[in-house]
């Protein structure tokens, strides 16, 4: 039998199957990052995970690239490729909330706004991204760092089964109970293993919290990363915060005559009782005078979409991440040194606490090994004009390599941009050699090869 054709694949699929020669040909291949500019032979707009199964099937039958794209948020572009197959789950975004049992079911192209949104009005939640628009698929099949990963640990910690179609096209159970190699692959080991098509959270009370963003002269940048490296290493884990550089955007709350200018900030997350928010909070107002602030009591999903309009589709992006073990004063200081050099409203530099509960996880029951790590920083770029890519890369290329030094060999791999594929070895940590055996046991030829790729 011959190879199957497009017009085949479109008797196959419930969904659209987008061509170069469809109307809607240039929306479709469009992704996050504007720096990515890539033609597919094929959008597959999958309605289902039947779908997603002929989409893979269509690839691999014909030796074709196949890129899976969930919520569409990767830096690299991962979402698309050139000549290939585009399994798009996008349009998948249901979420399911069983309250009985306690846990929530998202398909795989939901985002943290949908899931929000759903879990909120029965008070509960599990760790989330940053960015409401961040894909709940990506973000845990890498881990899944957020506000609550201090409380709760990493989305992937929260995971209690996933539906997955694999290269030979399919359809797995993945739990602690069946295909459990799987299973904790799939748990930080990213897109290598097979096409999610739902993902089962276990859910935590998570209602309102007290929170926000607080504002401190750059000047004083020393002393709030210092006094954030104090208090994080044994806060309570109700306390998720993190500092961050930003340029002022134009809001309310920010003096007009500071709009544009360049602060160090705490994003701050308190999950405890509400009254006791302020107190928690009280060590970095001791720590130097607030410029302004936005913090209070809040529902959990307007802090989870607080930064949601300075990062639309469209900008340019290039990033570069580290673990971090201690921040030291060295590293500190490398901070300092470029952090008044952000390009543009929308970068931004967060460091992430990822101890708690994070630590209470041992390396070898995920792929996510790096449980040892403190921190998870990096250095995200993102501008909207095409003509300062040279310029703007370097400067996270500069940053990078000043911090390098003062951190780990690896770095979260849902921040690594696509030139970190030598990176590989070192940001899936101790754990890898296993993940080349489960890689090997469910994707042999390297069909799903358009991630932070493991080789089999």
């Amino acid at each position: 039998m011959g190879k199957p054709s497009i017009n085949q694949l479109r008797e196959r699929v419930h969904g659209a199957v987008v061509t170069p020669d469809s109307g809607t040909y240039d929306e479709a291949r469009t992704v996050y990052n504007a720096m990515v500019d890539r033609r597919p032979a094929a959008v597959v707009r999958c309605a289902n995970a039947g779908d997603v199964m002929a989409a893979v099937e269509f690839a691999r039958e014909n030796d074709a690239d196949l890129a899976v794209r969930g919520g569409s948020h990767s830096v690299p572009g991962f979402g698309t490729c050139d000549d290939g197959v585009v399994a798009d789950l996008s349009g998948m975004r249901g979420v399911r909330v069983d309250p009985t049992r306690g846990t929530a079911r998202a398909e795989g192209g939901a985002t943290w706004g949908d899931f929000n949104a759903a879990t909120y009005p029965f008070g509960m939640g599990t760790t989330g991204g940053i960015i409401s628009t961040t894909g709940v698929g990506g973000l845990t099949l890498g881990g899944g760092i957020g506000h609550l990963s201090r409380r709760l640990g990493l989305s992937c910690d929260n995971l209690v089964s996933a539906d997955v179609v694999t290269a030979d096209g399919q359809f797995l159970v993945a739990s602690e109970k069946e295909h459990d190699d799987l299973f904790w692959a799939l748990r930080g080991g990213s897109g290598n293993f097979g096409a999610v098509t739902s993902f089962e959270f276990r859910l935590s009370p998570v209602k309102d919290i007290y929170g926000g963003l607080m504002l401190f002269e750059m000047e004083d940048a020393g002393a709030i990363l210092r006094t954030f490296r104090e208090v994080i290493a044994d806060a309570p884990e109700e306390l998720g915060a993190f500092p961050a550089f930003q340029i002022a955007p134009p809001l309310p709350f920010i003096p007009q005559d500071r709009h544009g200018d360049t602060f160090v900030l705490i994003v701050a997350c308190w999950t405890g009782p509400l009254e006791e928010g302020e107190s928690a909070l009280r060590p970095f107002r001791d720590a130097a005078p607030v410029v302004a602030e936005h913090i209070g009591p809040m529902p959990y999903p307007a802090l989870n979409s607080a930064f949601d309009a300075l990062v639309p589709p469209g900008l340019q992006h290039y990033w570069k991440a580290n673990f971090v073990t201690e921040l030291t004063d060295a590293a500190i200081t490398a901070h300092l040194e470029h952090a008044p050099g952000l390009p543009a409203v929308n970068s931004t530099v967060h460091i992430y606490p990822i101890n708690g509960a994070c630590h209470r996880v041992p390396q070898e029951a995920t792929a996510f090994s790096h449980r040892d790590a403190s921190f998870a920083t990096v250095i995200a770029g993102m501008w909207p004009d095409p003509a300062a890519n040279e310029a703007n890369t370097a400067w996270v290329r500069d940053y990078y390599e000043a911090t390098a030094p003062h951190s780990e060999a690896g770095g979260y791999v849902n921040f690594m941009a696509e030139d970190d594929q030598p990176r590989v070895r070192s940001n899936y940590g101790a754990n890898y050699d296993r993940l080349t055996e489960v890689k090997r046991a469910y994707d042999p030829g390297n069909l799903f090869h358009l991630n932070q790729n493991i080789k089999p």
